[in-house]
């Protein structure tokens, strides 16, 4: 009848289930933008009410990933750009824990702690689902198995480090043909997140090679980007795209237009013209799909598995469900077209979401609908350059790279962290590259712990030994 121990688990509590009204359960699932921004609303707007918050995450710190490729390159500290989660919670409690189900009907949410896999069950009354996208390799094991992506601070840091063990090796051949492979860097796709990335590593390899490999050519170094599309940046008007295009490929960045990766060894790149690229180095960031939580949810699906919600954020047939972020489709009525899921959006949405959630509260019907107008886009292209369209008008060059950093450096939450990216920021302009290699961490794991309930507790041991 159950296909799993969790399901049974959560059928298990749902006959059980507590009928106590008097305190109102909020459940928080995700903690990126979306997320960490519906949290810190609710807790600002909820102080006097008589509520339980509570965030779940697999993840203990929410990470502020416009500044990732900057980790890649080693430009910044990874711990400069991530908040423990707790730091939020104000008046929250928080659970590191994997999602494992969502059942709508009996308003209940199964949860996996990871150490042991003990399975629990959480109550709600107001579900917030803010789960971000999963990296899509379209089914293609082998370029899952052979590239590196750039979606978490794990991801990042495994980059550098591969980076900095490609420039070791490259040092100490002689072989032009080994050289250039072990320099050549294939990055699939080219969005935001490509070609940023490219952007990072060409200049962390080059400025590494300058102050620190004299024995590499710096002829064999091959920064490639693929996109799939005739032009790079389809987030962006095409006019701006054009000088994007010209800066990388003046920087050394050769751009491989209308391609697609089909394939993928330890040494190469098997590309749709037919083409191959001996490469010992590739990140994919080609895609994107649905955690299969929700995937699986019993609700509206696009075809791209995100959940149709009304204009309040609201999941349909299900009121006090709201969803936003990657997860949610939300239809913008003035373009006639759906908001794309960017964090400046996601902000938005987390606002949106806590402003609904408190007129639920007071019992009013007409709930606040979401419109959002992008701020602009942007984009940091090379060293001191940028792209960005702000209001419509184009902007490039020094002056889009300093509005990055200014911009982005204000919605760092921590004023600490702030300090630190801007000391890392400084560090770089007069330093050479750190080009430090991290090795293996070990890491004890912690499957399981027996409890002896025969033992006295910490309390009555203190009281005796007093």
């Amino acid at each position: 009848m159950f296909d799993s121990e969790s399901k049974y688990y959560a059928h298990y509590i749902g006959l059980h289930k507590s009928i106590s009204s008097s305190t109102k359960k909020i459940l928080i699932l995700g903690g990126g933008f979306g997320g960490i921004t519906a949290l810190k609303e609710i807790e600002k707007n909820f102080q006097k009410e008589s509520v339980e918050i509570t965030i779940v995450s697999d993840k203990n710190s929410f990470l502020f990933t416009p500044m990732l490729p900057q980790v890649a390159s080693g430009l910044l500290h990874a711990s400069n750009i991530t908040i423990p989660i707790r730091y939020f919670c104000k008046k929250a409690k928080y659970l590191h824990a994997s999602i494992d189900s969502v059942d709508l009907d009996n308003q209940l949410v199964t949860i996996e702690r990871s150490f042991d896999h003990k399975v629990r069950t959480l109550e709600y009354d107001y579900l917030i689902l803010a789960l971000g996208a999963q990296t899509n390799f379209f089914h293609n094991e082998d370029l899952k198995k052979h590239s590196f992506t750039i979606k978490s601070i794990e991801d990042a840091i495994a980059i550098k480090n591969h980076i900095i063990v490609m420039l070791e090796h490259a040092a100490q051949t002689g072989n032009y043909e080994l050289q250039r492979t072990l320099l050549t860097f294939v990055v699939v796709g080219a969005g935001f997140a490509g070609v940023e990335t490219i952007s990072e590593i060409n200049q962390f390899v080059k400025k590494s090679v300058s102050k620190s490999y004299p024995s590499i050519n710096p002829k064999n170094i091959n920064m490639i980007l693929i996109s799939s599309k005739d032009r790079i940046l389809p987030e962006i008007n095409e006019k701006l795209s054009e000088k994007a295009t010209i800066f990388l490929e003046k920087s050394g960045v050769t751009i491989m237009k209308n391609t697609k990766a089909d394939g993928a060894d330890e040494e190469n790149v098997m590309l749709s013209n037919g083409g191959k690229l001996s490469c010992a180095t590739l990140i994919w960031t080609g895609g994107t799909k649905m955690d299969k939580v929700i995937s699986d949810l019993n609700c509206e699906h696009d075809a791209n598995k995100r959940i149709i919600v009304d204009q309040s954020l609201r999941m349909k047939n299900k009121k006090n469900v709201f969803v936003l972020g990657d997860c949610a489709l939300i239809k913008d009525e003035s373009a006639d077209t759906f908001y794309p899921s960017t964090a400046q959006h996601a902000i938005r949405e987390g606002k949106l979401v806590a402003e609904n959630l408190m007129l639920v509260f007071n019992n009013r019907k007409n709930l606040k609908k979401f419109t959002f107008h992008s701020l602009g886009i942007m984009a940091i292209i090379g060293n001191k350059v940028g792209i960005a369209t702000i209001g419509g008008r184009n902007i490039s060059g020094f002056s889009a790279w300093l509005l990055w950093r200014m911009y982005y450096l204000s919605k760092i939450p921590s004023f600490g962290k702030k300090l630190k990216i801007s000391v890392d920021w400084f560090t770089d302009s007069i330093l050479a590259p750190d080009v430090t290699h991290i090795g293996l961490i070990k890491k004890k794991e912690v499957n399981s712990i027996h409890v002896n309930e025969n033992i006295p507790s910490i309390k009555e041991q203190l009281l005796s030994n007093s």
